[in-house]
This record gives C-alpha cells, sequence and structure tokens, in this order.
C-alpha cells in the first residue's frame, strides 16, 4: 500500500462520513460534488470533506482506492456508497437515510412519507 493509499484508508476508516470531492462543501469545485454537499447539508449529517484537487496523488489515489473511476465519493463507517448518481437516487428513495439510521448517524430530515 502506497504512502497515499495508507492515507486514504486511515481518512476512510477514522471518519464516519467522508466526501471526497472537487472542491470543499463551503465551495464545491464541480455540479457533482456539489449536489452531493446540497444532500448531505440538507440532512444535516456532519461530514468530512477532502479536496482532490488540491492533490493530484490524493485524486488519483481514491480511484484506486475504490476501483470507481469518478469523483465525489462518498464513504461511510469505512464503506463506499457510491458518487453522486448513486447517492441521489438512495437520497430520493430514503435509502441514504435509512442506511445513515442503521450505522448510527441521525439526520435531521427524513424522506417524505
Amino acid at each position: 500500500m502506497t504512502d497515499v493509499q495508507g492515507w486514504i484508508d486511515n481518512e476512510v476508516k477514522s471518519n464516519d462520513m467522508v466526501l471526497f470531492m472537487k472542491g470543499t462543501p463551503a465551495m464545491p469545485m464541480c455540479g457533482f460534488s456539489g449536489q452531493v454537499v446540497q444532500i448531505l447539508d440538507y440532512l444535516g449529517v456532519p461530514y468530512k470533506g477532502i479536496d482532490v484537487l488540491a492533490d493530484a496523488a490524493v485524486r488519483q489515489g481514491i480511484k484506486d482506492y475504490s476501483s470507481w473511476p469518478t469523483i465525489p465519493q462518498l464513504y461511510v463507517k469505512g464503506e463506499f456508497v457510491g458518487g453522486c448518481d448513486i447517492v441521489r437516487e438512495m437520497f430520493q428513495a430514503g435509502e441514504l437515510q435509512d442506511m445513515l439510521a442503521e450505522k448510527g448517524l441521525t439526520s435531521k430530515q427524513t424522506a417524505a412519507e
């Protein structure tokens, strides 16, 4: 495991929720990252945003780590959830909220019943 892979592995496993994204939660630098930030902010769940644009090694490293070609990438309790489309579809179906609740991460919003 390279140093970058070890660092990524540590970030994924030591944070309840981490989003590898382009830009920061306060200033996303692409629409897809922005959509995931909007969903997570709406749910009110604390998460760590990591800007892959700040380090080319991290940008490539996270793709290698997950075997997933695109960014953003969301991890919850060490588990890869997916990118923008998957997160959005899970949110709209209420599955993301259910998963967070199962993992003990409370959100302030639930899907419309």
